[in-house]
């Protein structure tokens, strides 16, 4: 038999941040959801993309410049941002980040 819930203790920690390079493991995923911890060493980046169904980051460990569009934000522990399908977004890691994504896969884009 299999639960019905997903429990995690010490989310933060549930990934180790290498020393150089961007780690990243999948927490969760269903029908509707996925949800990606990642590991970001200091000065790592994801390049400017687009996701096609809205997303969420959550910041959990360090500092982060993120765009968002046309803006950049700064980014800390406890940070939380929402983003619509579509939306241009990167981040640069200023400190090592540990980062929860969560992508919503029912608001995904349809063509």
């Amino acid at each position: 038999m299999t639960t019905p819930y997903k429990f995690i203790t010490d989310l933060a920690h549930q990934i180790e941040v290498p020393e150089d390079g961007t780690l990243s493991r999948t927490l969760f995923q269903d029908n509707n959801v996925k949800v990606v911890l990642f590991g970001f060493a200091a000065g790592q980046e994801l390049s400017e993309h687009t996701a096609s169904m809205p997303a969420i980051l959550q910041f959990l460990e360090g500092k982060a410049e993120v765009g968002l569009g046309n803006d950049c934000v700064s980014a800390n522990a406890g940070d939380w941002i929402h983003m619509a399908a579509g939306l241009t977004h990167s981040i640069v890691a200023k400190s090592s980040v540990v980062m929860l994504l969560v992508l919503l896969k029912s608001g995904a884009a349809t063509t």
